[in-house]
């Protein structure tokens, strides 16, 4: 099943573990055990430190458990982890040795402080690209938090479960029969989630001064890593807090227009930009967020994980999120026929009828590859023309599958109380009220500037972009702003990188002026 070179690469993966490590598979009639039985015992045989035990205890479908030194770890998998969730079964199978990249003490120490028991189920798709971060952060949620038990569920594998429950979208995380997350996501915002469910007991995260720093970059994504690699070039103690590395670069498909750089993806550049930060000293904070920013008190950013610390300079760049339609129904269908990635959920609306809200390039894109799946594909913009490329354009229009209604404006998400079940859009040239019937809704109408970061000194446009001058200045001295929280036009990665630098070299020719 798995061929030379994986094993091989495990191998030196799985060197010196400093941990026994234990596939607890339970027993099975499912026409897939002897799948994982063959998966699990090449995975056991390139390590000593690794084994297989087969249970006696029977179940349904396929299960097994993840043990460390013959202890529970929390972790458990329904299904045969391959595809995109392989990487979560070797990160987990490493994290539970203590191995692998793992959240840095503070983040754990808050990890640790959620009140419970909790036991998260998430359904997966094997095909879906978002689902193993879900995966990968709640196993390690288990990992630093005893009274948290995690299990990836194969969606494909368990249909009556996932009809049951209703669900439209992957990954889907439930607890306790209520979906409490749907889509993309990172580690630090599900730990919020759990502490705003279920309660934390904070008083035992000790609250951490981190000191002070020449610049601090919020945000890691290109604005934010080029901002900091730039001043630490300049020999100027950096520290980065960001959420995620990479930013929204992690969602982007194909990238073809980074000059010199024919071909790229988002995970490939991201990684990239993470690996050349890790290349200067600079002190990257991730999984965390910055509530507020004092700048009376020595510019002191105050993190979401009980951590302060001072900066001379301040360099925003926290990117944008996808912007929501904000219509009745939206909130209410999430992950039940409402989704925003269309790589993602596409697979559970085959051969079903589905809309695609946007008509630029993201949403004509999100329509082209729903037509090769789904029996037909209604795309609604609100402008009287689409905005995306002539190429995509010319593309589109020639799927016999898509309907284009331009000079439309959305509504209201339909829907059974269950599932969505259409759309409700006026035609702006006659002023008519009409519904679309529909198995689904894809939004994909931009992006919203995630400018709101504690600091309300800061001004902003209508669109709530952060303003800046040609050097990336805000209005607030010692604090700068790059990428696409600002008015700087055309959110392009390329134009992000460069805003990024230009930002840092600001801060630090001020510095040398002050």
């Amino acid at each position: 099943m798995l061929d030379s070179n994986i094993l091989e690469q495990l191998k030196t993966h799985f060197q010196d573990l400093g941990a026994s490590i234990s596939f607890a598979l339970y027993k099975s009639d499912h026409e897939k055990q002897g799948e994982i039985e063959t998966m699990l015992d090449q995975i056991s045989s390139v390590s000593n430190e690794i084994e297989l035990k087969r249970l006696d205890d029977a179940v349904e479908g396929i299960q097994f458990d993840i043990l460390r030194n013959d202890e529970p770890t929390g972790i458990r998998f329904r299904g045969v982890p391959g595809g995109h969730e392989f990487t979560s079964l070797i990160l987990a199978i490493l994290n539970a040795a203590g191995k692998g990249r793992l959240p840095d003490q503070g983040v754990q120490n808050r990890i640790a402080a959620i009140n419970g028991p909790i036991k998260v189920t998430t359904y997966v798709s094997l095909s879906c690209e978002n689902c193993p971060d879900i995966v990968q952060a709640l196993n390690v949620m288990s990992l630093f938090n005893s009274g948290i038990e995690h299990e990836m569920v194969d969606g494909g594998l368990y249909p009556d479960e996932v009809k049951k429950l209703n669900l439209g979208g992957v990954p889907a995380v439930i607890i306790d029969g209520e979906l409490i997350h749907s889509g993309k996501g990172t580690l630090g915002q599900l730990v919020e989630k759990l502490e705003t469910k279920f309660g934390s007991d904070k008083e035992s995260v000790p609250a951490q001064d981190l000191g002070h720093y020449d610049v601090a970059v919020i945000g890691g994504g290109p604005a934010g890593a080029s901002a900091a690699i730039y001043s630490a070039r300049k020999g100027l103690k950096t520290v980065v807090i960001a959420d995620k590395m990479g930013g929204q670069v992690q969602e982007t498909k194909g990238i073809e227009n980074m000059v010199s750089v024919v071909y790229t993806e988002g995970p490939q550049l991201a990684a990239s930009l993470e690996k050349h930060m890790r290349e200067y000293p600079i002190e990257i904070l991730e999984h965390r967020r910055v509530e507020q920013i004092d700048i009376e008190n020595g510019r002191m950013l105050q993190l979401s994980s009980r951590e302060t610390l001072r900066a001379d300079s301040i360099i925003v760049a926290t990117g944008a999120k996808w912007r929501e339609l904000n219509i009745p129904g939206e909130k209410d269908y999430l992950g039940r026929g409402v989704a925003y990635c269309p790589h993602c959920d596409g697979p559970y609306y085959k051969n079903k009828k589905v809309a695609v809200i946007g008509g630029g390039n993201s949403g004509v894109e999100a329509a082209i590859d729903l037509a090769g799946i789904c029996s037909e594909v209604v795309l609604f913009e609100f402008m009287d023309q689409l905005k995306a490329d002539d190429v995509l354009v010319k593309k589109l229009h020639s799927l016999s599958n898509v309907t284009v209604h331009t000079s439309a404006r959305t509504d209201q998400v339909l829907g059974d109380g269950k599932n969505v079940t259409g759309l409700s859009y006026e035609d702006r040239e006659s002023g008519a009220m009409k519904e679309e019937k529909l198995d689904g809704v894809f939004v994909q109408i931009g992006l919203i500037p995630n400018s709101k970061i504690g600091l309300d000194q800061m001004e902003t446009n209508q669109f709530g972009e952060i303003i800046v001058d040609g050097k990336g200045r805000t209005n607030v001295p010692g604090v700068y702003a790059a990428g696409d929280v600002t008015t700087t036009p055309y959110k392009q990665i390329i134009i992000s990188m460069g805003e990024g630098a230009k930002a840092a070299l600001s801060a630090f020719e001020d510095r040398m002026k002050a």
